[in-house]
């Protein structure tokens, strides 16, 4: 599933072609899955000669301002893309949304329909949106927060804790590996045991990999690059994880997969250790 980088990568890919731009055409599946939370005629008519004014990223979501004060919101799910075509595109089986301007052609695909679609209108950003936690490089995601939350889950496995969107917004299975890889915590250990220094630890590796990630991944301006993990060095374990007989980066040691908390989950034996 697309983390907070990736969605962040797919957001510009929308919002660099088409802001300011009018909606000319809407077209919509109307009876899939993919508007659970969202009639499909309620939003196509909103949307239909409307402008996109902004855009924004939370978490593993976006949102897309429009004029007239329509709000769509997208959740990639699993597979889940944003992709832009020329405009004699030709809608396909999977596109459950497509958005026509004079220039371009804005696509909503998902083969599996894990994803979905939000929409609102109103003056002030809606209540879907507002309630997504504060983001991990907010002044709101201190210490003592991540603290208090790691008692409240004292048993449960730290990666699984990670992964808790209420308090650890964006992150999923690559960076909760990444960023216990990082801190030099087991994904298995307890998260109430953790000690007030390795909770501001891994409070800061949480920042340094969103922060690093959004750089690498979401580009600085120019184009996108075309491959998720171009910009990633090697010295993240990113790179290592899937790979068969895959070394730590740092110690060279053979790297472990195996299921914590329901997720498949790669750890260094020589620099994450289990304490007793």
């Amino acid at each position: 599933m697309p983390e907070l980088a990736e969605v962040e990568f797919y957001r510009r890919r929308w919002h660099e072609v088409a802001a300011g731009r009018r909606i000319t055409v809407v077209q919509t599946h109307d009876h899939k899955k993919t508007y659970r939370s969202a009639p499909a005629a309620p939003l196509r008519n909103a949307l239909t000669g409307a402008r996109l004014l902004d855009s924004a990223t939370a978490a593993k979501q976006m949102l897309f301002r429009f004029s007239g004060g329509a709000w769509l919101g997208v959740h990639l799910g699993m597979s889940g893309e944003l992709t832009v075509h020329p405009v004699n595109y030709i809608q396909g089986k999977h596109d459950h949304l497509v958005l026509r301007t004079s220039r371009h052609t804005l696509v909503f695909s998902d083969p599996r329909m894990f994803g979905k679609l939000e929409f609102a209108r109103g003056p002030d950003a809606p209540a879907w949106w507002t309630r997504i936690a504060p983001a991990l490089l907010s002044t709101e995601f201190t210490a003592d927060t991540v603290a208090a939350f790691l008692r409240r889950r004292a048993k449960a496995p730290i990666k699984a804790v990670l992964l808790m969107q209420e308090r650890f917004p964006g992150i999923g299975n690559w960076m909760a590996d990444e960023i216990l890889w990082r801190a030099a915590l087991h994904p298995r250990r307890a998260a109430g045991s953790l000690t007030p220094a390795e909770t501001r630890v891994l409070r800061r590796e949480c920042r340094q990999v969103a922060r690093q990630a959004l750089r690498a991944i979401a580009g600085q301006g120019g184009p996108l690059p075309p491959d998720l993990n171009v910009n990633i060095p090697n010295t993240w374990l990113f790179n290592h994880r899937w790979t068969d007989g895959g070394l730590c980066p740092r110690t060279h040691v053979p790297l472990i997969r195996e299921e914590i908390g329901g997720r498949t989950t790669c750890w260094s034996p020589g620099r994450q250790r289990l304490k007793s």
